[in-house]
């Protein structure tokens, strides 16, 4: 999540019970273990959350 560390202004972590896996932006979910039936796969999360944005926000990167 570093690409978008400039535009978050908070990020939670909530745990919940029974393997409750969800990834909510803005009230919108994004990804859900519950709907999908399974764990994320790697990058997965961070690929939608880049398709959730505007498709012109910028990238930070390291220098």
């Amino acid at each position: 999540m570093h690409h978008y560390q400039h535009v978050i202004e908070s990020l939670t972590l909530v745990t919940g019970s029974a393997g409750v896996f969800d990834v909510v932006v803005n009230d919108e979910f994004i990804y859900s273990k519950a709907k999908t039936g399974r764990h994320a796969e790697p990058g997965e999360v961070l690929a939608l959350f880049t398709e959730f944005l505007p498709s012109d926000t910028p990238r930070y990167e390291r220098s």
